[in-house]
């Protein structure tokens, strides 16, 4: 009887299995078994729709009150070109809108109308299905609350988005005015590099606190799953991070699309497209992370859900 083959372990299999339990990786193992990027997908076709609905609103109903005043225009549209890389269109002919267009827009015109009742369903739309994406991200049944009560709370959310989206825009206006302010004062023109940098500053640094309040929101209040809040912390502040740079070079996402001849005729809307499936995938990335972070301290998510929430076990020392 011939003896059996004995395989040797791989010279790399220590390093191999050194690199499965970086968190990192595991989290990004985690995020791939749940289907996440397939998730993130449906997720990204339905927010572009909603954002060009939400844009035409908010600016119909904020052209009323800038109207005429090109000093406070200039940070609202700086803000939502930076929030949102393409969809405003630039001096050198790139983007999807025309700012003109958005700041003359009226507020109860036809379009005005349509547009509102658009937004609102799109915004319900995309909140239930990030409901149920991130609620899988977690491990977590699906909600089984009453159709309409939990479309009502949809739409309180969204208005309750669109209020922090208004506030940081005014925010962001008002910083840009102090920016200006305390160039003067120091005698630096705002046109100059160190004007330019410190104005793009306070707005991405006004964007990232932005992105990390929605981003608590969407994996605390929206998904309905009571996670601590001090136990979003890392995959919040993980997921503005990453948000910001995903901003930051939002423009090349666009020159990826028209570096294609047959694909530069629709080069914006996919750029958009682009980047908004990376934007969801970076929301479910972060809820990963915070489901693995909870794993290894030896909380269950699914035991956090508000029908049944255990008291939280006291510290042993886990990794955050």
């Amino acid at each position: 009887m011939p003896a059996p083959i004995v395989k040797k372990p791989s010279r790399f299999a220590p390093l191999i299995g050194w690199v499965k339990k970086l968190f990192v990786v595991r989290v990004l193992l985690y995020y791939s078994n749940a289907q996440g990027a397939l998730l993130a997908s449906g997720l990204a076709f339905q927010a572009i729709f909603a954002v060009f609905a939400a844009v035409w609103v908010g600016f119909s109903i904020i052209g009323l009150i800038v109207s005429g005043d090109a000093h406070l225009q200039k940070p609202l549209v700086d803000f939502l070109a930076v929030s949102v890389p393409g969809l405003i269109k630039s001096s050198s002919g790139n983007g999807a809108i025309d700012p003109r267009v958005l700041l003359s827009a009226g507020t109860f015109t036809l379009s005005g109308i349509i547009a509102l009742v658009g937004v609102l369903v799109t915004a319900v739309g995309w909140l239930a299905s990030a409901r149920t994406a991130i609620r899988i991200i977690f491990g977590v049944p699906q909600a089984k609350n009453n159709f309409f009560l939990l479309k009502l709370r949809d739409l309180v959310i969204a208005l309750g988005f669109g209020v922090a989206l208004v506030v940081s825009a005014a925010l962001s206006v008002a910083g840009s005015a102090a920016t200006g302010l305390g160039l003067d004062l120091l005698g630096i023109s705002p046109h100059s590099l160190v004007g330019n940098i410190a104005g793009k500053s306070v707005t991405i640094g006004l964007s990232f606190v932005l992105d990390a309040v929605i981003l608590g929101a969407l994996f605390r209040v929206l998904s309905g799953v009571s996670i601590p809040w001090r136990r979003l912390f890392g995959g919040v502040v993980i997921g503005a991070i990453a948000l910001g740079a995903l901003k930051v070079a939002g423009g090349s996402l666009l020159g990826v699309s028209k570096s294609n001849p047959l694909l530069a005729s629709f080069a914006v809307i996919l750029g958009l497209l682009i980047f908004f499936n990376f934007v969801c995938q970076v929301i479910l990335l972060s809820a990963s992370w915070v489901s693995v972070a909870l794993d290894d301290r030896g909380l269950a998510i699914g035991a956090m859900d508000r029908s049944r929430r255990p008291t939280e076990p006291a510290d042993v020392g886990a990794p955050q």
